[in-house]
């Protein structure tokens, strides 16, 4: 019997604790803006040459906008859109461990190209890596 109640007891401490994390994190992640902004996204290639784009949008996204602009192409998946293609030059992972980093700012992006939020005066970066 008092086996059983610790059990329970752990039991709801974690449940507890994850909908505490849940709440921080719903509370403290980064929210869209509407109206109108403008960011730079600098794209750099695999030969180390570097490309900055600017957009002025009203859109919400980082992703809604690299989309329509041509800027990238990717899969859907299930973290989110994988970004495959960046001003034309794809990064194919089975090759060789390539892939497109995205940071805001000088940061690594903590959420995916479909769910960044753009802010006015944002700076993004798409980085070809390998590894």
């Amino acid at each position: 019997m008092r086996k059983n109640k610790k059990l329970i007891l752990a039991a709801a401490a974690v449940a507890l604790l994850a909908i505490v994390m849940v709440v921080i994190f719903a509370l403290t992640r980064p929210q869209a803006v509407q109206g109108a902004k403008t960011f730079t996204v600098e794209v750099v290639h695999s030969d180390g040459g570097a490309k900055t784009f600017t957009y002025h949008t009203d859109a919400e996204y980082l992703g809604e906008v690299l989309l329509a602009e041509g800027l990238i192409a990717g899969e859907d998946g299930q973290f989110g859109l994988y970004i495959t293609t960046v001003d034309g030059e794809p990064a194919v992972y089975e090759e060789d461990g390539a892939y497109w980093a995205l940071y805001e700012g000088e940061d690594y992006a903590q959420q995916g190209v479909d769910k960044t939020p753009v802010l006015d005066g944002g700076a993004f970066s798409l980085v070809y890596t390998v590894g």
